[in-house]
């Protein structure tokens, strides 16, 4: 396993850290992408670049393909969050979390599957949100575009799956970071589950012994 390669996109983030050494600790040899310069956990690799732009994701990933291995793994733990309701959604809003929490995902999959689809095999995990599963107010922008994420996971598993490659994402409600714990209230933050509990359900997910698990939307909800 320890020449698996393994994407993680969003690494400067609490999730994206968190699965990086997660899937270290499980044998892969992971990259970590980010938009910007972060300083990387040991033993895993750092690409600069903003996968919501599709050339600049397809570049990054043709390049670590070149440079250190066709992905194994795909993981995607980028997204945005903003409240409001539907009728105050304005058009920069909308398109800010479409492009944040769609539109990576899927410029970051079509990026991946070429490598993928030569080998015959390969795992995508995108991270969605409860809010993306279940219609949730004051949250409009945010949950649409991670329901659109949801629907984007079903067809990417239904067209990947013949060639070998496993699509499925994982759902938290409310993440244990120190930003959200600043942000949220008391009662808000009362099921948030932490980032490694996150990461290792992940790291489950592109695991073989995850092999039959395919357009699975894994609910992370907290006890």
């Amino acid at each position: 396993m320890g020449s698996r390669v393994a994407l993680v996109a969003g690494a400067g983030g609490a999730l994206g850290r968190a699965t990086a050494v997660s899937l270290a600790a499980a044998g892969f040899t992971v990259v970590g992408i980010d938009r910007s310069e972060q300083a990387p956990a040991e033993g895993i690799r750092q690409e600069v670049g903003d996968p919501a732009d599709p050339a600049a994701a397809r570049d990054i990933v043709d390049r670590i393909a070149a440079d250190v291995g066709a992905p194994d793994v795909l993981v995607n733990t980028i997204g945005a969050f903003s409240l409001g309701d539907a009728l105050s959604t304005t058009p920069e809003g909308l398109r800010a979390m479409i492009d944040a929490n769609l539109g990576a995902a899927l410029w970051l999959s079509q990026a991946v599957a070429p490598h993928m689809r030569q080998r015959g095999s390969g795992a995508i995990v995108h991270v969605s949100a409860r809010p993306g599963l279940e219609p949730t107010p004051g949250m409009a922008a945010y949950g649409v575009s991670k329901a659109a994420l949801a629907h984007l996971v079903r067809l990417l598993d239904l067209e990947l799956r013949p060639d070998g490659i496993r699509v499925n994402a994982v759902a938290p409600l409310v993440l244990d970071t120190p930003r959200n714990r600043a942000a949220l209230p008391p009662a808000q933050l009362a099921h948030a589950v932490t980032p490694e509990a996150i990461a290792d359900i992940i790291t489950f997910l592109v695991s073989d012994v995850a092999a039959p698990v395919s357009g699975a939307l894994l609910p992370a909800y907290g006890a």
